[in-house]
């Protein structure tokens, strides 16, 4: 297939990138390089790959970079809370307004796969703790950044029925972490590794509270399943991506990450109520698409941990490892 790949200089897309290249297919990136563009210098030369810098809500230049393209992977946003807390304005016309134009200029160019990067964080708080949530679980936002994600995807699965060739997908991802060629230290696995290990203190707010996590190669592989698929196993339908065996509290994070740090000292800040605090099953990724693991959160800190006591990075507060 040839692919559009929006965001593909990011933390996920520049995983993503040379899997679907290894994969046979040919991949055109679209990214507005607001963090750099260093994470793709490892595809650069290879002949099916394709880069254009551009900012997604450009019409006419991703009308362009939409020509002739069997399949979109939407991954360019403003990512996470606190980068949509600091402009709103601009993530509502990044995430949601860009959003819908895309889908809109893809149906009209006939594309047939598209594949949307939404997160878990759409379901917010638990009803009942007891219990994991799933894709037929209420969708309660409590963040711009989940509000414009659940918006889009509400979009797409309505223009589901629009024909036989289109092929919509949402994806609510679990937190990622791991290393990638885009490397980020301000998500939770990856943050409390690095700040455990170079810092020697960490302040950990709401200890308790649940998330399910998933490595950066997994979301990619995740995303290059669904794309490779037969359309009537993925088209219209929501997928949970992660493992339902890799939720954790953040306890349990630092738990794990002591014994590569044993002397952090950790200071928990407990706090009684946390909007975001959620378990999610991830059974139908798994039962319908054979969908598993490579990468556990354990694995993944001992990956985080060796790169940090490497030295290959000099200075973990640089801007280009956070959102």
């Amino acid at each position: 297939m040839k692919i559009l790949v929006t965001g593909g200089a990011g933390y996920v897309g520049s995983t993503l990138v040379p899997m679907l290249l290894a994969g046979g297919h040919s991949v055109h990136v679209v990214d507005s390089l607001l963090h750099g563009g260093e994470s793709l210098l490892g595809v650069w030369a290879h002949p099916a790959f394709q880069f254009t810098r551009g900012d997604v809500r450009d019409r006419s230049m991703i009308q362009h970079a939409i020509s002739g393209c069997d399949a979109v992977v939407h991954l360019a946003a403003i990512v996470g809370d606190p980068a949509c807390a600091r402009d709103p304005g601009l993530s509502r016309a990044v995430n949601l307004e860009a959003s819908l134009q895309l889908i809109e200029e893809s149906r009209k160019a006939g594309v047939g796969r598209f594949v949307f990067a939404s997160t878990c964080s759409n379901y917010g708080k638990m009803s009942d703790p007891t219990k994991y949530v799933d894709e037929d679980s209420e969708l309660s936002p409590v963040s711009l950044y989940a509000e414009t994600k659940v918006a889009v995807e509400k979009a797409l699965l309505q223009s589901s029925d629009r024909g036989e060739k289109w092929c919509p997908t949402p994806l609510r991802f679990a937190t990622v972490f791991g290393v990638s060629t885009r490397m980020r230290f301000d998500l939770t696995v990856n943050e409390f590794t690095m700040e455990m290990l170079t810092k020697k203190h960490l302040v950990v707010f709401g200890e308790q509270f649940w998330r399910p996590y998933i490595h950066v190669r997994d979301a990619a592989r995740g995303i290059k399943l669904v794309l490779e698929a037969p359309p009537t196993k993925v088209a219209g339908k929501v997928f949970n991506v992660g493992s339902t065996e890799q939720n954790f509290q953040k306890q349990q994070l630092v738990d794990m990450i002591l014994p590569h740090a044993p002397d952090a000292v950790i200071e928990f800040v407990r706090k009684t109520e946390d909007p975001r605090d959620y378990r999610v099953s991830f059974a139908r990724i798994a039962d319908q698409l054979d969908f598993t693991i490579t990468r556990t959160v354990a694995e993944g800190i001992q990956e985080v941990a060796a790169l940090v006591n490497s030295k290959l990075i000099s200075d973990f507060t640089e801007k280009r490892f956070r959102n």
